[in-house]
């Protein structure tokens, strides 16, 4: 195997040194637990193992969370290659996380359909994480991109992506009309559909998105996030490739299920869901896109027209584009033949 990038290393060593200067102030080991998901026959858990100071848990705070600023997000002690008990159907599996303390198991032990939990214990703590079992006779599901598809962020320029990040509140952020409602009416008549977040943001924002999700009341589902932090090979993780690989593995996963697949025209949605279908033709069942302003353009990618990823790639999954959900909604009734009534917000 060979060696880790540089920055790799620089990472790793930088993690040890500040571990072992908060273990001896008394900073005890917590576990982040993220939404995994699974079927009858395996779960797949995923979580992050970080260093808390005397007396706290990971989340703990005295203000409000939808009034906390993100930078706060990305100040973690990360614990690296420490070992974890996870325990599902009353099985208990023995586990390592990575140099940045991420775990991500697959077990091969299933439970019932529905919203379930398992546990995960590190040394001096556990925690219960929400697992999303999917129903064996779900044909239909929702992948769903974030940035700019269910919140505006403009996320691709820097500097907006920085102050959305690291300086405003929660409760700062907005979410693209009517997105919302058009996935709740399009689970109405689908209730055993499961649903998905696929994005490149990074694992530090998990809890901020899920609360943004959850206030705006988006239907729940697994978090599909990456590390922003050096890989083995260079400085920053693909982005594009994050997204293709967890689209690949979730057809993979759940080889009964046609998506839904919605995205913006402001990033590569385009060219990774029309690869993603000419590839799985029988898994897709239609592309939803938002398309963005000429404005909102500019501020994404620096032109006033959307990206161009090259040429078409021939593929069944009809598209329908549209501003926003209130737009796209109808023209997705259409075409999936759904005669849901309107799920108004209360």
């Amino acid at each position: 195997m060979a060696r880790p990038f540089f920055a790799a290393r620089l990472e790793e060593k930088l993690n040890s040194f500040i571990g072992s200067v908060l273990r001896r102030r008394g900073w005890r080991e917590s576990i982040i637990p993220y939404t995994g998901y699974g079927t009858t026959d395996f779960v797949r858990v995923m979580a992050r193992l970080v260093l808390v100071p005397p007396g706290a848990t990971y989340g703990s705070a005295n203000e409000p969370l939808m009034r906390r600023r993100g930078w706060r997000n990305f100040f973690t002690a990360p614990v690296a290659h420490a070992k974890v008990s996870v325990s599902v159907n009353g099985t208990t599996s023995h586990a390592m996380v990575d140099r940045n303390g991420y775990l991500d198991l697959r077990i091969e032990t299933g439970l019932e359909p529905g919203w379930r939990e398992v546990s995960i214990t590190c040394r001096t703590g556990s925690a219960q994480a929400p697992i999303m079992v999917v129903d064996p006779d779900a044909e239909f599901g929702l992948i769903s991109d974030i940035d700019d598809t269910v919140i505006t962020t403009m996320l691709p320029r820097i500097w907006i992506a920085a102050w959305n990040t690291f300086v405003a509140h929660e409760s700062a952020r907005q979410p693209v009309p009517g997105m919302a409602d058009m996935y709740r009416r399009l689970l109405t008549d689908r209730p055993d559909a499961p649903v998905f977040y696929v994005s490149t943001g990074a694992w530090n924002t998990a809890g901020t998105l899920a609360r943004f999700l959850k206030h705006e009341d988006f239907p729940p589902g697994p978090l599909m996030l990456t590390d922003w932090g050096p890989t083995n090979t260079g400085w920053f993780r693909s982005g594009q490739e994050h997204k293709r690989t967890a689209l690949r593995q979730l057809a993979i996963d759940l080889p009964r299920v046609q998506w839904l697949l919605v995205g913006d025209d402001g990033q590569h949605d385009p060219g990774l869901y029309r690869e993603f279908a000419a590839k799985f033709p029988d898994k897709v069942v239609a592309i939803a896109l938002r398309q963005l302003s000429p404005v909102e353009q500019l501020l994404a990618h620096g032109t006033t027209t959307a990206i161009d990823d090259g040429e078409p790639v021939e593929q069944d999954a009809q598209v329908v584009q549209a501003p926003d959900g209130h737009g796209l909604w109808p023209r997705l009734s259409a075409l999936l033949g759904s005669d849901t009534p309107s799920a108004e917000r209360p």
